[in-house]
């Protein structure tokens, strides 16, 4: 174990040495991977000190009920951006509303209510999945994990000017993490993306999304947990107010197999499958985390008295795993 522990600090040390471009460097593995984003580039000390960072493990039990959370609201209009591998993850990024590339100005669209004092603008979504479908979310509850997650990101409009200057101010981004399980018909929304994928097989390969609604990636729930955290990869900036769905959409295997299939380098390197691009949870370390999930027994139609518990916490895990 000594060996092994030496060994590594020589290679750290060599890397302290050696010009490195840091986005090209970190990765979601072995000497580069999460353990270590925080220990090699000072700017990234956040990884490793921070005390708000995400993503985290969700514990019904421990839910708060705010009655003051609102509904989430996000506008309805469609929007047309740019799909990209970039090595690390696949994202959507939306086209600028004075420069779209079809040619004609798009509206933007915005976030607004649920936990929120500001309005966010859409900036972009990520996605995160396994090589194996017992893994790849990076939100979990109770301690299990959902095959891949999306993230719509947004950022504070009303403070800053765009994604980049928020990124690492107050209130500057809202993430909406929503959890992706198996099942035999998908999100139409989602299959919009899916459906580029073959076009992006290799790092640094980008297609275009024409008219995406990104509201309807949403799940059929108003529910919804929040927390205040950080983004999931290297600054790790803590500026994030994260919204997790209270229930998850669906994605078939066919999707899955699609995703599995993409690679972090170009054609005539690939290096590895662009799979398992997912942070491990991070302590909670007394972080509140609310919920408009109302727990309190409450009358139903026909004045049926019924704890809501149960009934509405949809990630309860074993009603996920399969036999």
């Amino acid at each position: 174990m000594g060996l092994l522990i030496n060994v590594k600090a020589l290679t750290l040390l060599l890397l302290l040495q050696i010009p490195v471009s840091w986005e090209e460097w970190w990765t979601y593995d072995g000497i580069s991977g999460p353990a270590f984003w925080g220990l090699i580039n000072p700017e990234w000390s956040l990884c490793n000190k921070g005390r708000r960072q995400s993503p985290v493990n969700l514990e019904p039990q421990r839910l708060l009920f705010d009655p003051n959370l609102r509904i989430l609201h996000i506008d309805k209009h469609r929007i047309s951006g740019t799909i990209t591998n970039t090595g690390h993850s696949v994202i959507f990024t939306a086209d600028n509303e004075t420069s779209s590339a079809y040619g004609t100005p798009q509206i933007p669209v915005n976030l607004t209510g649920g936990p929120l004092s500001y309005r966010y603008r859409f900036h972009e979504i990520h996605v995160h999945y396994g090589l194996h479908d017992q893994f790849g979310s990076e939100h979990s509850v109770e301690g299990y994990t959902f095959p891949a997650e999306i993230q719509i990101f947004g950022y504070n409009s009303q403070l800053y000017a765009n994604f980049s200057d928020a990124l690492y101010r107050a209130q500057g981004i809202v993430g909406v993490a929503i959890l992706l399980q198996l099942g035999d018909l998908s999100n139409p929304e989602l299959r919009m993306l899916t459906d580029q994928l073959e076009r992006i097989r290799y790092g640094g390969d980008e297609a275009p999304v024409r008219r995406i609604s990104v509201r309807d990636l949403l799940p059929d729930t108003e529910h919804y947990m929040t927390y205040e955290g950080s983004t999931t990869a290297p600054a790790c900036y803590e500026t994030v107010t994260w919204i997790v769905m209270n229930k998850p959409i669906y994605i078939t295997k066919q999707q899955l197999h699609a995703l599995r299939r993409l690679m972090q380098g170009g054609p005539d390197h690939p290096k590895a499958p662009l799979g398992n691009n997912f942070r491990p949870p991070q302590p909670l370390l007394h972080r509140p985390v609310r919920t408009n999930i109302d727990f309190r027994n409450k009358l139903e139609k026909g004045g049926k008295i019924c704890a809501t518990m149960y009934k509405d916490v949809h990630y309860k895990a074993n009603s996920w795993k399969h036999n």
